[in-house]
């Protein structure tokens, strides 16, 4: 036997319906609360700083990638090759 059952309503009537607590103005009081560092941060922050922070090695890293995507294809591509044999029985 097989019950389904459809409820329409809002995410605040579950709430209520269900006891749980409403916490709309904890997370109002938080947003604010991090939007008020965020922007006390953005103006005090050093566009400098703030790059080396999130680049540590500059455009220095950006120039390299493509070296090391073509290391790492030709190790990926080594390890596909099959072992070679010695023997007649293709064992090495």
């Amino acid at each position: 036997m097989k019950f389904n059952i459809e409820v329409d309503c809002t995410p605040e009537e579950a709430r209520q319906f269900l006891g749980l607590p409403d916490v709309t103005p904890m997370q109002t009081a938080l947003m604010q609360s991090l939007q008020d560092r965020l922007m006390e941060y953005i103006k005090t922050a050093d566009p400098k700083v703030m790059m080396d922070q999130w680049m540590p090695m500059g455009f220095k890293a950006m120039e390299q990638l493509p070296t090391l995507w073509a290391q790492m294809a030709a190790a990926s591509m080594a390890g596909m090759q099959p072992p070679k044999s010695t023997g007649k029985d293709g064992r090495k």
